[in-house]
C-alpha cells in the first residue's frame, strides 16, 4: 500500500469505528481515533506536497479495486496523485486535523461527541475522495459525499428547528447544482465515450468547434458541457444564484463552519474547474460566464458582509466573496492564482472561524457583535490570532517587499484579471477592487466591534443568563451556537435574528441599523470573559503561521515566471499571462493596498473615532441599506418564486388529488361502500326466528319458480 491509501482511508475507518461504536467506547476513544487518524493523514500529506514543491515527484495513480465493467464502459477505483492533488491534500488534512483538535475543547460538554467526530472524519474522507478522483464517477461520489456530510453536520443539533431547516436548505440548493453537474458528466461521456479524466482532458482540444443537440437546439459542445459542470460548481462553492445555503450553514457548530468554508465543500467547485481546465479552455463563452459570475459574487457578498451583525455570518459572506475571486481567476485563465488563493484562504479563513468560535466561547455563546467590545485584553491570544487572520484576508503588504498570505494570492488574481487584456478581465478587476475595499472595511469592523471600544456585554441576554447562573459564570458548552440567533424563517424575512432583542434595554428599537452606541452606557455587567483552553488556542496559533507566511513562502511555486514547472500539467498554465501579471502598471499593483487602507480607515472612523457615524450613514441610505442587509432579497425572491408555489402545488396534490380523488374513490371510497353496505345489512339481521323463516320461504319459492320457468 502507498501513503495515499492511508491518507484517504484512515479517516473513513476512524469514522466507521467512532460512528458505529458511538458511546459504547466512551467519549474519549472516538475523539482519539478520529483526531489521530487525521494527524497521521496530515503527516503523510506534507511530504507528498513537498516532493512536488521540490520537483522530485511525478504524477501517479494508485489502484484501489476494479469498480465498473458494463459493456464498453469500464473504470477502476484509483487514486490520482499529482501537484493539484498534493495541494488539496495538505489543505484538507491540515485544516481538518486542527478542526478535530479544536473541537476537543469547543464541544467538550456535548453529549453526542462520538457522532460529531464521526461526521467530521466522514466529511474529510469524502473530500479526499473527490480530490484524488481519476474519473468523473469517482469525483461525483466524493461530490455527493461532501453534500451528505455537510447535511449531517449543519443539522447536527437536529432538535433545533433552525438547524434542521438550514441543513435541508443546503441539501436542496446543492441538489439544483448537482443536477447540472450530472448532466455535464452525462454529456461528457456521450461526447468522449469515457469517464477517465486523463483521457477526457487529452481529447478535449479535438472537440473545439463541434456542436451538440441540447434543448432542441444546436450549441457548441464544450460550451454546453462546461456550463453544465459549472452549475454544479456554483452550488457547491456558493456562487451568486446558488449561494443562499452558505450563510444559513452557520447554524451548525463553529468547527463545522471552519471545515466547510476553509478546506472542504466550498473549495470543491474551484478544484473541479481547475482539474478540468483543459476542457474549459476550449470554450471562451464558458470562461467569460465563469469570470462574470465570480466577479459579481465577489462584489455581492462583500456588500452584504458590511451590514451583518452576527460574527459568523460576516465571515461566511467573506468566504462567498473570496470564492468569487477564485472563480474569476479561473475565468481569465489564471488557474494557478486561483489555487494559490484557495491554498492561502484555507489558513486564514479557518483561523477566522475558529477565532470567532473562541470569542463565542468566551462570551457565553453570544454571536452578535453589538454586545462585544473591549475584549482584546480579556482574550489576548484570540485577539492577536484573529488580527493575523484579518491582516491576511485584507491583503496587507507592500508590493515588492513583503506581505501577509492574502496579499500575494489576491493581488495575483487582480493582476491576472487586469493583465488578461479582455473586457471581461477588466470588469472582474474593478469588481475585485471594490470588493477588496469592502473586505477591508467589514473585516476591521469585526475586529473593532469585538475587541475595541467599550464593553457592551450587559446588554446581551446570553451574558445576563451567565451572570445569573447560580454556578457562577460558567459556560453551558453543550449549547454552543444553540441559543440561536433566530430561525431560518426569520433570516429569510430579513429580520434581526437576536432572540434577546426585546430584552436588550431598548438597544434594538433601531432595527437592522443596530444600536446607537452614543446613547448606551458601557458595562460588563459583572461578567468575566476568559481565554479558551489550550486545545482550542493551539490550532489558532498554528493557523496564524500559515496566515502570515503561506503567501511569501509559496508564491513563487504557485505563480512563477517559469513554464509552470510546479504544476507539471496538472492544470492549464499560461506563461504569457504570468508575464502580463508582472508587467501591469504600477498603479494596478498599488490599488489593492490603497483600497485596503481606505477600508481600514473607514472602519476605524466609524467604530472607534465616531461611533454615531455608521447609523447616520445607514439612515441616510435608507432602503439601499435595508436591501443590502436583507441580502439583496434573494431569500424573499426564491421564497415567492419557488417555495410558495411548491407549497401551493403540494397542497393541491395533497387535498385535491390525493384526498379528494385517490382516497375518495380508492381505499377511502371502498371502505365507505363496505361500511354503508354493512349498515343496510345490519337492518336485515332482526334476531327473530320467524323473520329468518320468512326469508328462507321466499328464497325457496323463488328458486322453485325459476326451475319451473326454466
Amino acid at each position: 500500500m502507498q501513503p495515499i491509501h492511508f491518507i484517504v482511508f484512515l479517516p473513513l475507518l476512524a469514522s466507521i469505528v467512532a460512528g458505529f461504536a458511538n458511546k459504547s467506547l466512551g467519549l474519549v476513544v472516538p475523539k482519539v481515533l478520529t483526531t489521530g487518524a487525521l494527524f497521521i493523514a496530515c503527516a503523510l500529506s506534507w511530504p507528498i506536497f513537498i516532493s512536488f514543491l521540490t520537483g522530485s515527484a511525478e504524477a501517479s495513480v494508485a489502484p484501489v479495486l476494479k469498480w465498473v465493467a458494463s459493456g464498453t464502459m469500464t473504470f477502476d477505483w484509483a487514486l490520482r496523485v499529482d501537484t493539484l492533488t498534493a495541494v488539496m491534500l495538505v489543505v484538507i488534512t491540515s485544516v481538518s486535523a486542527l478542526v478535530h483538535l479544536y473541537s476537543w475543547g469547543y464541544m467538550s460538554e456535548e453529549p453526542d461527541q462520538p457522532r460529531f467526530f464521526a461526521y467530521l472524519s466522514l466529511f474529510t474522507f469524502a473530500m479526499l475522495m473527490l480530490v484524488t478522483a481519476d474519473n468523473l464517477v469517482q469525483m461525483f461520489f466524493g461530490w455527493e459525499g461532501v453534500g451528505l456530510a455537510s447535511y449531517l453536520l449543519i443539522g447536527f443539533w437536529f432538535r433545533k428547528p433552525s438547524a434542521g431547516a438550514a441543513a435541508i436548505k443546503a441539501f436542496v440548493v446543492n441538489r439544483v447544482g448537482d443536477l447540472g453537474f450530472m448532466l455535464g458528466i452525462f454529456g461528457t461521456y456521450l461526447v468522449f465515450g469515457t469517464v477517465s479524466i486523463p483521457e477526457i482532458l487529452q481529447a478535449a482540444p479535438s472537440m473545439a468547434g463541434s456542436t451538440i443537440g441540447f434543448l432542441g437546439q444546436r450549441f457548441d459542445t464544450m460550451t454546453v458541457i462546461c456550463l453544465l459542470l459549472f452549475v454544479g460548481a456554483m452550488g457547491k462553492s456558493a456562487q451568486l444564484g446558488l449561494h443562499t445555503w452558505l450563510p444559513d450553514a452557520m447554524e451548525g457548530p463553529t468547527p463545522v463552519s471552519a471545515l466547510i468554508h476553509a478546506a472542504t465543500m466550498v473549495t470543491a467547485g474551484v478544484f473541479m474547474v481547475c482539474r478540468l481546465s483543459p476542457m474549459f479552455e476550449q470554450s471562451e463563452t464558458a470562461m467569460h460566464v465563469i469570470a462574470v459570475i465570480g466577479a459579481c459574487t465577489c462584489f455581492f457578498a462583500a456588500t452584504v458582509g458590511c451590514t451583518q451583525w452576527d460574527i459568523k455570518r460576516v465571515i461566511a459572506y467573506s468566504t462567498c466573496s473570496q470564492l468569487g475571486y477564485m472563480f474569476f481567476a479561473t475565468g481569465v485563465g489564471a488557474y494557478g492564482a486561483a489555487m494559490f488563493h484557495l491554498f492561502t484562504h484555507a489558513f486564514f479563513k479557518a483561523l477566522l472561524f475558529l477565532g470567532a468560535g473562541s470569542v463565542i466561547h468566551a462570551m457565553h455563546h453570544e454571536q452578535d457583535m453589538r454586545f462585544y467590545g473591549a475584549l482584546r485584553k480579556r482574550i489576548p491570544i484570540t485577539f492577536w490570532t484573529m488580527t493575523a487572520g484579518t491582516l491576511a484576508i485584507t491583503g496587507v503588504g507592500i508590493a515588492g517587499v513583503v506581505g501577509f498570505a492574502g496579499f500575494y494570492s489576491k493581488d495575483a488574481i487582480l493582476e491576472a484579471a487586469f493583465g488578461s487584456g479582455t473586457s471581461v478581465g477588466s470588469f472582474a478587476f474593478w469588481m475585485g477592487i471594490f470588493a477588496a475595499l469592502m473586505t477591508s472595511f467589514y473585516s476591521w469592523r469585526l475586529v473593532f466591534l469585538t475587541f475595541f471600544g467599550k464593553a457592551r456585554w450587559n446588554q446581551s441576554e446570553h451574558i445576563q443568563h451567565a451572570i445569573h447562573d447560580p454556578h457562577g459564570h460558567g459556560h453551558d458548552d453543550d449549547a454552543h451556537d444553540t441559543h440561536g440567533h433566530g430561525t431560518a424563517a426569520e433570516e429569510d424575512a430579513g429580520e434581526s435574528t437576536d432572540h434577546h432583542d426585546a430584552h436588550a434595554h431598548g438597544a434594538h428599537d433601531l432595527g437592522s441599523r443596530g444600536p446607537d452606541y452614543t446613547r448606551q452606557g458601557d458595562g460588563t455587567g459583572g461578567y468575566h470573559p476568559h481565554e479558551s483552553p489550550l486545545v482550542m488556542l493551539l490550532p489558532l496559533l498554528i493557523l496564524s503561521v500559515g496566515a502570515v507566511a503561506a503567501g511569501f513562502v509559496f508564491n513563487h511555486a504557485f505563480v512563477s515566471e517559469g513554464e509552470g514547472e510546479f504544476w507539471k500539467g496538472a492544470l492549464v498554465f499560461h506563461e504569457h499571462l504570468i508575464h502580463a501579471m508582472h508587467g501591469v502598471p504600477t498603479w494596478v499593483k498599488w490599488t489593492p493596498f490603497t483600497v485596503m487602507a481606505i477600508g481600514f480607515v473607514t472602519a476605524w472612523y466609524g467604530y472607534i473615532r465616531n461611533t454615531a457615524f455608521p447609523k447616520a450613514v445607514a439612515d441616510q441610505l435608507g432602503p439601499v441599506h435595508t436591501f443590502v442587509y436583507r441580502k439583496w432579497m434573494f431569500d424573499e425572491l426564491y421564497h415567492n418564486i419557488f417555495v410558495k408555489p411548491a407549497f401551493w402545488l403540494g397542497q393541491v396534490f395533497w387535498k385535491v388529488l390525493d384526498i379528494g380523488i385517490i382516497d375518495r374513490f380508492g381505499p377511502d371510497g371502498a371502505a365507505a361502500v363496505v361500511a354503508k353496505g354493512a349498515t343496510y345489512a345490519q337492518k336485515v339481521q332482526s334476531g327473530y326466528l320467524y323473520s329468518y323463516a320468512l326469508v328462507m320461504l321466499l328464497g325457496l319459492v323463488g328458486a322453485i319458480s325459476w326451475v319451473i320457468a326454466g
